[in-house]
């Protein structure tokens, strides 16, 4: 097993691409702390987890709120002494409409959740992995991060923003042996994605058939990648195959060759 006794933190573990990261890790040997804001979804993981021998803890947490990210770590730390590994995942979608268009309430909730509450998470888990000297922190982005993304101006520039994250953190703690990478991916099968169809043939007043192609038509691999394929990925830059490997955006994406 690549991650045995490893402690890992997912935010976001409930559903989605989340839940398909935290049962690779737990599958890997590491134990799951996942969180979220929705109890019941982070249960349905746990029990899936455990079900197949794995061990998870779930801390119900906004991102978002300061003291809730603090808590998050704290009970981690409190249940099982260390935290080696940080999956950032927890996100949302945001909008689909112009700048021209946007609330600046919007605009705020977005780069809040996204790339603010992403900071909070790797601060408090850094205090615990600095000194132990070791550590892996996975940031979970997006194609909208190194391309522009029509009508979805908050999202991109939360993703944007965590790429440039990424790569600073990476520089200011890699002489303690901790890694700082990105795994970013564009469309993924589920939920979110299918949400994203509707609301871009919404706007569009185009069919979601439609929209659904002309989207899969930008793919090298004509489709979607599946939740597992972006898992493995994480799992890999969380692992010691990828020892040498920091501060950088590891595109997982079908081969996306046009812009949004």
């Amino acid at each position: 097993m690549l991650l045995k006794n490893k402690v890992a933190i997912v935010t976001g573990g409930g559903t989605g691409l989340g839940k398909a990261i935290a049962l690779a890790l737990s599958r890997e040997g590491a134990i799951t702390v996942i969180a979220a804001r929705t109890a019941q979804r982070l249960d349905s993981t746990a029990e899936e987890i455990r079900s197949a021998g794995g061990q998870a803890f779930v801390v119900k947490t906004d991102i978002a709120n300061e003291k809730q990210v603090a808590r998050m770590v704290e009970v981690a730390l409190k249940e099982y002494g260390q935290i080696d590994i940080l999956v950032n995942n927890s996100g949302i979608p945001g909008p689909t409409r112009s700048v021209v268009d946007m609330s600046l309430e919007e605009w705020n909730e977005v780069l809040t959740v996204n790339l603010t509450g992403t900071m909070l998470c790797c601060r408090e888990v850094l205090k615990a992995m600095i000194p132990q000297k070791k550590g892996n922190i996975v940031n979970v982005g997006s194609r909208a991060g190194d391309a522009g993304y029509p009508k979805r101006s908050p999202y991109c520039a939360s993703k944007w923003g965590l790429v440039g994250l990424t790569e600073t953190l990476a520089i200011e703690v890699g002489e303690y042996n901790i890694r700082v990478n990105c795994v970013s991916p564009a469309g993924v099968k589920g939920e979110r994605t299918d949400r994203i169809m509707r609301a871009r043939a919404e706007a569009s007043g185009l069919s979601l058939d439609m929209v659904t192609q002309q989207a899969n038509s930008k793919y090298a691999l004509r489709r979607v990648a599946e939740p597992e394929e972006v898992a493995a990925a994480v799992v890999f830059l969380a692992s010691d195959l990828s020892s040498a490997i920091t501060g950088h955006n590891l595109a997982v994406n079908c081969g996306i060759h046009l812009p949004f």
